[in-house]
């Protein structure tokens, strides 16, 4: 058997907006923009829902109609749910018809898309278990499989899996630790008894993701045939390609005049027709394959820039305070028992914040400029401090104590 495992991730963060120091003890509203403004998370969402979403649900419930061995993995965050259930609840309707057919698997992962795994070992706990019970709420089911934001992955998240009862955990294929191995194989994370690690082939998946419409690039265009080919190859190196991408490389990154949709249409036909060829979810990967080899990473490894760590949300000051600030207000928040101001506290935690803070040059620049909301990572720091001011505001009206978060007086300037 040769099988595909092809696993989509779903989100779209719940935007701050351009949160003034005026607004600040006056106004907490940080997120319930205009529709008709620039940030607007409804018209954010509501875009990529026609160009990306809808479309591409349909491409694969078409599949699944048509070829009842078709089957996808998704992870889904509860931002993306939230969003979901307010402006587009039809498409949660449609998920749960792809997982009660049982050609759809829910991989579970942190409810609001943070790294709190690496702040708040508790923290991260608390979002881990509310995005499981969001899951059981819309999906009737229980992840299994676990992929921590960013895919961002070391040895001691794999033993927190699995000593939460996991079965299986994703991680980013990366050469500096693979070594001479394959990515196309299952393996045992370093430590771990149980738990079946899942390697993304990133050659393949970003070939479509970044450089399908890519004119400059040396395989430009990608044709069903060419790239079939290529995976026909990768089995030479395991039977076991995961193909790991976001949803929204799908009509949103890549568009629809770049011929996406009818590439990854025909290629699905065009894998299933192999007599032993397969798509599988990432619990019947782990399920199928025994470990062929225990893998170590002791240093955290993400999917994200050049150097696949933490650097595209932790490398400058302005993100490490914004980090420390946030965070630093955790057991002061809880015990107000508030769900309101939790529940935006929580929002604030989300990755994509401090990624819009990103002063990286060159390509990866390119990519965080493309996909943050915010004029500049000067910005979007400023704005993100005056709405943990309005945090702190919130607290001491609840007569809790302050919290000490150190707010020097120049992050508090307003660009806007």
């Amino acid at each position: 058997m040769r099988a595909i495992c092809l696993y989509l991730h779903m989100h779209q963060p719940i935007r701050y907006r351009e949160y003034s120091i005026f607004d600040v003890s006056n106004n907490s509203n940080y997120f319930k923009d205009d529709y008709s403004g620039r940030q607007s998370n409804e018209r954010i969402f509501k875009k990529v829902t026609e160009k990306s979403y809808r479309p591409m649900l349909d491409l694969l419930e078409k599949n699944m109609v048509k070829y009842p061995d078709f089957k996808i993995s998704l992870s889904i965050t509860g931002t993306w749910l939230e969003q979901a259930e307010k402006w587009a609840p039809e498409l949660i309707e449609q998920i749960h018809s792809m997982v009660k057919r049982g050609q759809a698997e829910i991989v579970g992962e942190t409810y609001y898309h943070s790294l709190a795994f690496f702040y708040d070992i508790d923290e991260f706990s608390s979002q881990v278990k509310k995005h499981a019970d969001k899951i059981k709420e819309l999906f009737g089911v229980s992840p299994r499989i676990f992929r921590n934001t960013e895919l961002a992955y070391n040895n001691g998240l794999a033993h927190w899996a699995e000593e939460n009862g996991y079965t299986g955990i994703l991680a980013e294929g990366w050469d500096k630790v693979l070594g001479w191995r394959s990515p196309n194989y299952v393996y045992r994370p370093e430590g771990c008894k149980k738990l079946k690690l899942l390697l993304k082939n990133y050659r393949l998946s970003d070939d479509v993701a970044f450089r399908f419409s890519d004119r400059n690039w040396d395989e430009w265009p990608l044709t069903v045939p060419k790239y079939q080919n290529w995976i026909d190859l990768e089995c030479l190196r395991g039977n076991l390609v995961n193909l790991f991408m976001d949803f929204e490389t799908f009509g949103e990154h890549q568009w629809q005049d770049t011929g996406i949709f009818n590439f990854m249409n025909t290629f699905i036909s065009s894998w299933l027709k192999g007599y032993e060829n397969r798509f599988i979810t990432v619990s019947e990967a782990c399920n199928i394959f025994d470990p062929v080899d225990e893998i170590s990473m002791p240093e955290t490894i993400t999917w994200a820039d050049t150097e696949r760590d933490l650097s595209a949300w932790m490398s400058n000051s302005m993100q490490k305070s914004a980090s420390e600030d946030l965070y630093s207000m955790r057991e002061q928040i809880l015990n107000t028992h508030d769900e309101n101001l939790i529940h935006d506290w929580r929002l604030m935690t989300t990755s994509d914040h401090p990624y819009s803070m990103c002063t990286k040059y060159w390509n990866d620049g390119d990519v965080h400029a493309y996909f943050s909301a915010y004029a500049s990572p000067y910005e979007s720091f400023i704005y993100f401090e005056n709405v943990l001011r309005d945090l702190n505001y919130r607290l001491s009206e609840s007569h809790q104590s302050t919290p000490d978060i150190n707010l020097s007086p120049d992050q508090s300037l307003n660009l806007s």
